[in-house]
């Protein structure tokens, strides 16, 4: 009996070692967060990152041609400083982290979460992710305003078979402009938040049916969504594809809007390239996927070693 306890004593003490190891981790890692957080703000307090300057000159520039547009324009100019719907889902990620961490999920799902927050802190990445609401200034500019970072509006709405949803586009989708709302016949609509409401009366309805099979290429949607989102705000956006599916039946063939990467980047930083390539929301920390790499590699060698000996054995 005496043993049988003591086993389970030395159990308990090597699992908590292991969760003491990634709760290190995190309280690293949220340290990390909150400096480069920090220090991402200062860039853009300081102008240091190109497409939050360029982001501001596209608003007033449009906002002198077209006045009528100015309170939009002014809301999303806001993107290019602190007060914007991206920065401040970063600083709120990091609070609940702080706060809240169970609301995140299990202590694997926070420590992936401290190491998401860590790259979209990044003001390279960062600085790509400016291009949706800067692509959408030039779009209702009618030309007048070049796109960044993106092909032509034509040539993406051509290369990906998508359906033209006017000006606001690349933001549908996004949890930072608006949010997706089921009406009484159980059909999902695209709903903006506050002055960004205004795209309601320049655009069509967006189904989110329609959307899902038929959206162009936006920065968020085909290679940031995975840094820019938070872990509660991926479970809302997977349920409703879910959802989807079984309200219109395999028959219908829908699928995630996120299945397939869409065609429209023309240039983007080595970090989004990067970021593009990893598996989308694979909600695995580096730390599990390095014990699992590890892991393997042992059960190779161990019966790459038990292969030889039944070898020379049966010799």
């Amino acid at each position: 009996m005496k043993i049988k306890l003591l086993l389970i004593f030395c159990f308990s003490l090597l699992l908590s070692a292991c969760g003491d190891e990634r709760q290190d981790r995190i309280d690293s890692n949220i340290q990390s967060a909150e400096y480069l957080l920090n220090n991402l703000g200062e860039n853009l307090d300081n102008n240091n990152i190109r497409n939050a300057m360029l982001l501001k000159e596209y608003a007033r520039l449009l906002s002198e041609d077209k006045p009528e547009f100015k309170p939009l324009l002014d809301e999303l100019s806001r993107d290019a400083t602190r007060e914007g719907p991206t920065y401040l889902g970063l600083q709120q990620r990091l609070k609940t982290l702080r706060e809240q961490p169970q609301v995140v999920g299990d202590i694997e799902a926070q420590l992936y979460e401290t190491e998401t927050l860590i790259e979209a802190s990044d003001p390279t990445l960062y600085n790509d992710a400016l291009s949706d609401p800067i692509n959408v200034i030039a779009d209702m500019s009618e030309g007048k305003l070049a796109r960044v970072n993106a092909i032509s509006q034509q040539q993406s709405l051509q290369a990906n078979g998508a359906e033209d949803n006017g000006a606001g586009s690349q933001l549908v989708g996004n949890p930072g402009y608006g949010q997706w709302q089921t009406n009484n016949s159980g059909m999902s609509f695209w709903h903006w938040y506050g002055m960004y409401s205004m795209f309601s009366a320049i655009t069509n309805p967006v189904r989110y049916d329609r959307w899902s099979s038929r959206r162009d290429y936006s920065y968020y949607n085909d290679v940031g969504r995975n840094r820019y989102t938070s872990p509660q705000q991926t479970k809302s956006q997977n349920d409703l594809a879910t959802k989807t599916k079984k309200q219109f039946g395999n028959n219908r063939g829908f699928k995630s809007p996120y299945a397939k990467s869409k065609t429209g980047a023309s240039a983007m930083s080595s970090s989004s390239r990067q970021a593009q390539k990893s598996t989308p929301f694979a909600g695995r920390s580096s730390y599990s996927k390095a014990k699992a790499k590890s892991k393997a590699s042992s059960s190779f060698r161990n019966s790459k070693t038990t292969s030889s000996r039944g070898t020379r054995r049966g010799k």
